[in-house]
């Protein structure tokens, strides 16, 4: 916020103008000034809350001035209410406050009892007695104070809480007629707990407040000062036991401290630093930054994202049983709105690896989030944002969790590409094997039962390549919308390898693969491997033009790959599709024979040549020296 505009209202002769030029001049002008004051605009200062540019702009009450004021409320931020004695005080509620409220405006109102020397009796009850009520009745009323202009008393301070009523609204915050934080504001400082319960113990101890208090305010708390906030939350909070530190319930009970004290702009500063709007949802740029993938590239998670993943997990597996069960998982994703949409689509976590009570293992834990990247990588920022990565260095930003791959568009060129997450789709007959070859992948048990697939369904994996080298596999079984995918030219640009799959013991399976390569001619742009499923059942002869041998060779490619969910050389397969989607030169269809390699003959010409050049030369240069 650059500017922040007072309009000060009141009935005639409250001190308006007094206590504007009061603040201006430092001191009380006693000669006789306009009826009106010019607009007024003051320069950031020291004392300004968050650097603010201050417009100041007095009216008239006067019902030919109506227009003016009419306007000037409509362009304010805030709103400075003068009274002055108990006439001016009754026309607050009776006159003021509907009148504003008529106008549609909704913005903070500071009520000001002006000229306070005149008054004998300023005792604190008297003040409560005089300005709670009308509090009470418009909760737009953010807060009260008695002023003198002539006395330069309070001056500063009112025009301070205007600006604070801006830049710090309390309205967000506190409800004073429960006497409660809000809703909203509890949630926000819950999250924040949780960000600062480094060991999720359910306590801030000494080294997290300490942490907490360098990162929100730039300075150390004193041993003196940590003392008196355990003591603070000792008092106020029942049967609260600080010598294990802060727990939720106090961290709460001292934000409501500042709020019932008027301290709202210290709970400001907090919600701020970790990225909160005036409004208290999360800044839209930190939980979607910018992050763009370019055309034929991918997104995967970097070094520093896998620790931060890896290390939640193991900071939340509070059984040490290597998986995450209901309770943890609940626990893990308190600070977010829940489980990522996706997940839930796809029946999270049956999509990657489990434990024998099934639930997530940190194999599993790894794979999803490098799934989620892979196909979503704005999701993994907006949860990395939820659950508080830091950068290591203060420099970078949220997106250094993640990295770019170079673009693979040239598949055929020979060579790995820079992959680390690669993406399959299964391609095949119903009822040939795909749900139970997923299944497979993630070492869950067969299962003889046939249950067609209607919705695309995923796993992912990890798979060891060849020299020791890991990359995360997903499969994706397209289902019903196979010929829809199968015409989107993107979807297909995202994936890395086809696998055609068929049931080597029904003579109707390979057909289907045949008529679906004669429809997507584009499917020869991609790279393949071709595996015959159910092989420990009897081979039977494919009802089509060519065997499923012969048709491989005729595109001389590798025969097809026969295999069995139930054998334990199953994970050969996975292996092999991960080489071929990592190094798809190896895995194109060829319409031709290759052309001869000549590369040797032109290298022996090229040196036949020189050669003569060579003796030519020096023929004539014996021959002129003759």
């Amino acid at each position: 916020m650059a500017t922040v505009r007072i309009c000060v209202c009141g009935d005639e002769g409250t001190g308006k103008s007094s206590l504007i030029a009061s603040l201006v001049k430092d001191v009380f002008v006693s000669n006789k000034i306009q009826p009106v004051l010019p607009q007024i605009t003051i320069p950031p200062s020291i004392g300004t809350p968050e650097n603010v540019t201050t417009t100041i702009v007095d009216t008239s009450a006067r019902p030919q001035d109506r227009t003016t004021l009419r306007k000037e409320i409509r362009k304010s931020n805030v709103i400075l209410l003068v009274y002055s004695d108990h006439y001016s005080y009754e026309r607050v509620a009776l006159f003021w406050m509907p009148y504003f409220r008529s106008l549609g405006v909704n913005v903070p109102v500071v009520l000001c009892a002006n000229k306070s020397d005149l008054v004998d009796n300023t005792t604190p009850q008297v003040i409560e007695d005089e300005m709670l009520p009308v509090m009470s009745e418009f909760r737009e009323i953010d807060s009260c104070i008695r002023a003198s202009a002539r006395e330069h008393q309070n001056v500063n301070e009112t025009f301070f809480l205007c600006q604070k009523a801006v830049t710090h609204p309390i309205a967000p915050l506190f409800d004073y007629k429960e006497g409660n934080l809000k809703p909203a504001c509890t949630l926000a400082l819950k999250r924040i707990f949780y960000l600062c319960d480094k060991d999720q113990d359910g306590y801030l101890n000494d080294d997290e407040i300490q942490d907490f208090q360098a990162k929100c305010f730039d300075k150390a708390l004193t041993p003196e000062d940590l003392d008196n906030i355990k003591l603070s939350i000792s008092k106020s909070v029942p049967g609260s036991d600080t010598t294990k530190g802060v727990d939720m319930r106090g961290f709460l009970q001292l934000n409501k401290i500042y709020a019932e004290k008027g301290r709202h702009e210290t709970i400001w500063i907090i919600l701020r630093k970790y990225h909160y709007t005036d409004s208290l949802s999360l800044e839209d740029s930190f939980i979607h930054p910018k992050f763009d993938v370019p055309e034929y590239a991918s997104a995967e998670l970097s070094p520093a994202g896998y620790r931060f993943f890896m290390d939640l997990f193991l900071l939340f597996d509070k059984d040490n049983d290597g998986g995450l069960n209901d309770r943890e998982l609940d626990a893990l994703f308190a600070p977010t709105p829940g489980l990522p949409h996706s997940w839930m689509e796809s029946s999270f976590p049956s999509t990657t690896v489990r434990n024998e009570a099934g639930y997530i293992t940190l194999q599993g834990w790894l794979a999803q989030w490098s799934m989620t990247t892979f196909l979503e990588p704005k999701t993994t920022l907006e949860y990395l944002a939820y659950l508080g990565f830091e950068p290591p260095n203060v420099r970078e930003t949220l997106t250094s969790a993640l990295k770019v791959t170079k673009s693979r568009k040239r598949r055929r060129r020979p060579g790995r590409v820079e992959r680390n997450v690669v993406l399959c789709y299964i391609i095949g007959a119903a009822a040939a094997g795909k749900s139970s070859l997923l299944n497979a992948f993630l070492n869950r048990p067969f299962d003889g039962l046939y249950n067609p697939t209607i919705k695309p369904r995923r796993a992912v994996n990890s798979v060891e390549l060849q020299g020791g080298k890991q990359c995360y596999l997903i499969l994706e079984e397209l289902g019903e919308l196979e010929p829809a995918i199968l015409e989107n030219q993107a979807r297909l640009d995202s994936c890395d390898l086809i696998c055609y799959a068929y049931d080597s013991s029904d003579p109707d399976s390979f057909s289907h693969i045949v008529n679906l390569r004669k429809r997507y001619p584009q499917l020869d742009d991609l790279p393949s491997i071709y595996t015959a499923l159910k092989a420990d059942k009897d081979k039977t002869t494919q009802r089509s033009e060519l065997q499923p041998d012969q048709y491989t060779s005729s595109l001389m490619m590798s025969t097809p790959v026969h295999v069995s969910v139930t054998w334990n050389s199953i994970g050969e397969l996975f292996v092999a599709l991960a080489e071929a989607a990592t190094n798809p030169s190896t895995a194109f269809p060829k319409s031709e024979e290759p052309p001869p390699d000549r590369t040797s003959l032109y290298l022996a010409l090229g040196a036949m040549t020189c050669a003569a050049v060579a003796a030519f030369m020096i023929w004539r240069r014996s021959t002129n020296s003759a």
